[in-house]
């Protein structure tokens, strides 16, 4: 599904921040991306979702060079990759049903083909009270859901996940990873990047490391 061959990264002129980046996603695999603040998680997800290109090296992702794609190309194949952001992108003046809804919106789709869907799919983060709440009056931890939700309501063939469980209490971060790891048993290929060591704990999955731009393997 996605190939990195000896990806660099650098912003401007300053010096490299992912060097020489090599590692493969298979479909309907499970990895956690760690490593220290400031080692290139963030930039690494953001080659992943298209919305940037390397300085140097080749990704290939569902099969296609991403440096040759059209605009008309990346956004085609983003809709095929559900993303969970650090700072979660909500739409302010739209409720949270209306967020979790809108890739359908988007898609052209009927409401009634979708409704029951997100509801439930809210219920189970448990948002299922808050469908008509808009996100400048949810906590950081609702937020952080309602941005899951949406992630996951299309069932992305890739999710990509920037410390999902970041501001969640312990009992509700495991619940979450339970739901990723039933979304990569339907066949999406997930990468949870995070600090979080007892939530990696709770899974046995391959970890990418990142230091100083460098990517390693520990299983």
């Amino acid at each position: 599904m996605i190939r990195f061959e000896n990806v660099g990264l650098r912003y401007g002129q300053g010096s490299e921040i992912l060097k020489d980046i090599s590692f493969g996603v298979a479909k309907n695999s499970f990895q956690f991306l760690t490593g220290p603040s400031g080692a290139g998680k963030t930039s690494l997800l953001r080659l992943l979702f298209l919305s940037l290109r390397p300085t140097r090296g080749l990704i290939t992702l569902f099969g296609q060079d991403v440096a040759r794609l059209t605009p008309n190309e990346v956004a085609t194949l983003r809709r095929r990759i559900g993303i969970v952001f650090q700072d979660f992108r909500l739409l302010d003046h739209l409720t949270v049903y209306e967020n979790v809804a809108l890739p359908f919106r988007i898609a052209g789709r009927e409401e009634a083909s979708y409704r029951a869907e997100v509801v439930e799919l809210l219920r189970w983060v448990g948002l299922g009270e808050r469908l008509d709440a808009l996100p400048p009056i949810l906590s950081g931890g609702e937020k952080q859901r309602v941005a899951i939700a949406r992630a996951l309501i299309t069932r992305p063939e890739l999710l990509l996940a920037d410390e999902p469980t970041g501001n969640v209490d312990a009992p509700l971060a495991k619940r979450l990873l339970r739901l990723f790891v039933e979304l990569q048993k339907m066949g999406t290929a997930v990468m949870i990047a995070t600090h979080d060591l007892a939530l990696m704990e709770q899974y046995d999955a391959p970890r990418l490391v990142l230091s100083e731009g460098r990517l390693y393997y520990d299983r």
